[in-house]
């Protein structure tokens, strides 16, 4: 019997709650109104959260520009789940320049181009996870909760501040009623009048209550904002460790292309015309058969009669009767080729 009371209790109030937010609407209720310093604090405190939530979609999407990559990660959190841990685009990227350079011959000045910048790009890689895992951690986590835990605790109770004055004006609106009754049908009705103000006292503390809780809520956006500041800072510091560490490797890598034959910025190849560069010797005519020599540049075989060089490598070399002054025999292991002589020092 008592819990049905409680439900019909609470129908009536349900029901109250409704007639004044409808008679509020079309104008036939009076509305209790918020003081400015409060309206202030609700405005900033719903522009804090819209700006909020946008400022997060922003980061997210250049931090992971994949929508769905995204919304696989947003579904694990939900559930719980780990993200998976994925390689990003320049770890891909340096995956295959290294798979080319090994397929190509590291040997070669474009092979080992190639595994030059696989190994940079990988490391980018790497630098770029560590700062997504970065600005995951200061920034994007933090304001997360804010929006999950306080923002929805003001919702809560801004919700809860609504009630409280719908109640509050249903029971000035009662009383008023009560009191025009006795006027106009001059009948003694005070134990309702004695009821409707018990009601509106009730009401009124509570509405106060809540008030002063909402208002202190909303005064810590401030303190928000100062901590918003703070993460903000982590981020930038995090962009300029990251673009900073990014530029060395890749400067670096700059700096080694420079040292491949042929490539922009980097020491042209000589030609292998006999007159253009005189050697030290003349390795058409050695003495004693093989002869050790070191490659001063790299060299790419342009046929299969050809050897290709690394600069700094040390081959054997012999000369053949008959053979272009320009050319000498290079052998490297099983490998054996002939190798222009203006890319070696005799040793």
């Amino acid at each position: 019997m008592d819990k049905l009371k409680g439900i019909a209790a609470d129908a009536g109030t349900f029901l109250t709650r409704t007639k004044q937010y409808t008679e509020e609407k079309i104008g036939n209720a009076e509305k209790t109104e918020l003081d400015a310093h409060f309206e202030n604090l609700l405005q900033r405190a719903d522009r804090t959260r819209v700006w909020t939530e946008k400022i997060l979609a922003r980061v997210e999407a250049v931090l992971q520009p994949n929508p769905n990559v995204r919304m696989e990660d947003y579904v694990n959190v939900k559930l719980d789940r780990r993200p998976r841990d994925r390689e990003n685009n320049l770890e891909f990227l340096g995956d295959a320049f290294l798979e080319a350079g090994s397929e190509l011959g590291p040997g070669t000045q474009y092979g080992a181009a190639l595994t030059q910048c696989g190994q940079m790009q990988r490391k980018m890689g790497q630098l770029e996870r560590e700062f997504l895992q970065s600005s995951m951690a200061n920034f994007v986590l933090p304001l997360k909760k804010f929006l999950d835990e306080d923002m929805k605790t003001i919702q809560k109770e801004r919700k809860s501040l609504d009630v409280k004055r719908l109640d509050l004006d249903a029971s000035k609106g009662k009383l008023r009623k009560s009191k025009s009754m006795e006027a106009q049908r001059n009948v003694n009705i005070e134990e309702v009048i004695r009821t409707a103000e018990a009601e509106l006292r009730v009401a009124q503390t509570e509405f106060d209550r809540q008030y002063e809780i909402t208002k202190l809520l909303l005064e810590g956006i401030s303190t928000a904002h100062s901590t918003h500041l703070e993460r903000l800072k982590d981020f930038v510091d995090a962009q300029q460790t990251y673009y900073s560490k990014c530029n060395e490797v890749i400067s670096e890598l700059q700096r080694q292309m420079g040292n491949f034959p042929g490539s922009l910025g980097g020491i042209m190849p000589p030609t292998t015309s006999a007159a253009s560069v005189t050697p030290k010797e003349n390795p058409s005519q050695p003495q004693g058969g093989r002869r050790k020599a070191k490659a001063l540049y790299d060299y790419d075989a342009s046929d299969p009669s050809e050897l290709s060089l690394l600069a700094d490598e040390i081959i054997q070399v012999y000369s053949v009767p008959g053979m272009d002054s320009d050319w000498m025999m290079g052998v490297r292991g099983t490998q054996e080729g002939k190798v222009p002589v203006p890319y070696i020092e005799l040793l």
